[in-house]
């Protein structure tokens, strides 16, 4: 399908949303005999769906049989409207992915269906994405993707990351995928995410001049890549020079490929980007580097903003792109004004990739059919209703969704409450700071519990140690607590909540945490730095590089 007809099946469908809805509930019940529908006969302008546990599948799927309830929360303009995004299965899945995640532990699996009808269903959405960026040819392409590995459960399923698949994946359509990428296969089906990273960087320099676009899944992935680039810049150059990756490179295949790639030692293009290092002048850097890159594409919405003013500085005169509302579960909305920065991102909802439920309106409206079994995954957001792009649904990405009813902070609260320290910290020491990475975690085991914030700001262990004491300290401590929500201010005014703890950390740390995630299990390409940490053992491995801690009285 080309681009155009792409875009006026976007058009046709977002039009008559409702009818598209109805007609996607039609053709998954009509695809499986496993649910049981009432008044099926009557027609559909509204689908309400109930939470009954969904059916058993084969017996290798009863590893799956969990009762996952997918809430999506809506705030529309006058009223807060809860809406179930739901995906019906149709038959046995033929892998399991991993559900992007924010925490060093074992992700959840989600059960991936390779057929006609799944695939159908989110096609629209995958290659409408796409169409937009190919707006004008894109030519070279220079994307931080990682594979990960695959493993095999007791069930007999293969499991993988969802963004893996395509990559896995032998078809003609897949093998297409590679052929804009500067970066070889290997190197993205290598198990060795650091090697990885950095052969990413070593391929992109040396097309330094045909690269028009760079893309990572998240904004942390990209931030991630630019430091390698800010510590790495003099072994890259070397390795550039001499036409081979650096002995630490070890794996045979990705050496080999690299190799390949490089064509031979490049004196004159090693001295070329040497050049540009030794300024020391990373403002624009990107744009420096890579001269005809067009634009920078990834998530930058929800707890991925705090890297934004980051990627401004380090893309320069080139154009960030946001991403699009795409879950491991499936596509949910595309992004359609994709030049709009993160505050200002909106997503088109597609009918045809997901069911919509609505259980709160603003208006009444007819609910008529009613489907009793099926299987529902909990994605766990908040997003807002800004307006309808023609009559489909035009969301804002709020933040994630608090777990429980425990959770006394956010992540917008946490991500104001950062702004409140760099900015006592400039007036009040005279360090304009860079925050790497933060996190939280609520202490239960304090009586009454307390929240404990964790900090690494760049070259802290170098500048910060001697100076983030006493006074000085508690003031930026006081500036992170008078920062945070309102949930969290009435609980501590009321003394259910003790003092605030906020500990600055080694460089380095958040590292060590993705190091900790990948190992278990976490797939490299879909984590996401967490903000709020539930698991104690994890947060007792983050105590153990503290560099200073101060806990106002």
């Amino acid at each position: 399908m080309t681009d155009d007809a792409l875009f006026r099946q976007i058009e046709e469908s977002t039009k008559n949303f409702s009818r598209h809805q109805a007609g996607t509930l039609r053709s998954i019940l009509h695809t499986s005999a496993a649910f049981i529908i009432s008044n099926a006969t009557s027609p559909m302008s509204e689908i309400t769906i109930s939470r009954s546990t969904p059916p058993l599948l084969d017996a290798p799927c009863r590893y799956l049989a969990t009762k996952i309830t997918p809430i999506i929360s809506i705030n529309w303009p006058t009223e807060t409207t809860t809406v179930m995004i739901t995906i019906l299965a149709t038959s046995c899945p033929s892998t399991l992915s991993f559900a992007s995640f924010t925490a060093p532990m074992k992700p959840k699996l989600i059960p991936y269906f390779d057929s006609a009808f799944s695939k159908a269903g989110s096609y629209i959405a995958h290659q409408g994405s796409a169409s937009v960026l190919r707006r004008p040819e894109v030519n070279k392409r220079l994307v931080f993707m990682y594979a990960d590995s695959i493993t095999t459960t007791k069930g007999g399923f293969k499991v993988m990351a969802a963004s893996s698949f395509p990559l896995h994946n032998s078809s003609n359509a897949s093998r297409s995928l590679f052929m804009s990428l500067t970066s070889p296969l290997e190197v993205i089906l290598g198990s060795h995410v650091e090697h990885q990273l950095y052969c990413h960087l070593l391929c992109g320099l040396r097309n330094s001049d045909s690269i028009d676009s760079m893309h990572a899944p998240y904004a942390f992935g990209l931030i991630k890549a630019l430091r390698a680039l800010e510590s790495k810049w003099e072994q890259l150059c070397y390795d550039i020079d001499k036409g081979s990756p650096c002995s630490e490179i070890n794996y045979v295949q990705m050496r080999d490929s690299v190799v390949e790639v490089l064509g031979g030692p490049q004196p004159d293009l090693s001295n070329r980007i040497r050049f540009i290092f030794e300024k020391n002048d990373w403002g624009g850097i990107l744009h420096k580097l890579w001269p005809n890159v067009r634009y920078v594409k990834c998530v930058t919405t929800g707890s991925m903003k705090h890297y934004y003013s980051k990627h401004k500085y380090f893309a320069g005169e080139i154009s960030l792109l946001g991403g699009d509302y795409f879950s491991s579960e499936c596509p949910v909305a595309i992004n359609l004004d994709i030049k709009k920065p993160p505050d200002q991102t909106r997503f088109v909802m597609l009918p045809t990739t997901d069911i919509l439920s609505s259980f709160r309106l603003i208006r009444p409206r007819t609910m008529l059919s009613l489907v009793k079994k099926l299987w529902k995954y909990r994605l766990g957001d908040i997003v807002r209703v800004v307006g309808f792009y023609n009559s489909s649904p035009l969301l804002e990405f709020v933040m994630r969704a608090p777990k429980n009813s425990f959770e006394i902070v956010t992540e917008g609260d946490l991500m104001a409450a950062m702004e409140s320290f760099q900015l006592v910290m400039r007036n009040t020491m005279g360090l304009a700071i860079e925050i790497v990475d933060f996190t939280s975690s609520v202490d239960f085991d304090c009586s009454p519990k307390r929240l404990k914030i964790f900090i690494e700001a760049q070259d802290c262990d170098m500048i910060l140690q001697d100076k983030l004491q006493g006074s000085d300290l508690r003031k930026c401590c006081s500036a992170v607590e008078d920062g945070l929500g309102s949930i969290y201010k009435v609980q501590r005014n009321n003394g259910e909540i003790s003092p605030l703890s906020l500990s600055i950390l080694k460089c380095g740390s958040f590292d060590r945490l993705l190091k900790l995630a990948i190992e278990n299990g976490t797939p490299a390409s879909q984590y996401k730095s967490p903000k709020i940490i539930r698991n104690p053992s994890i947060v007792d491995g983050l105590e153990e590089y503290v560099l200073v801690n101060i806990t106002l009285d």
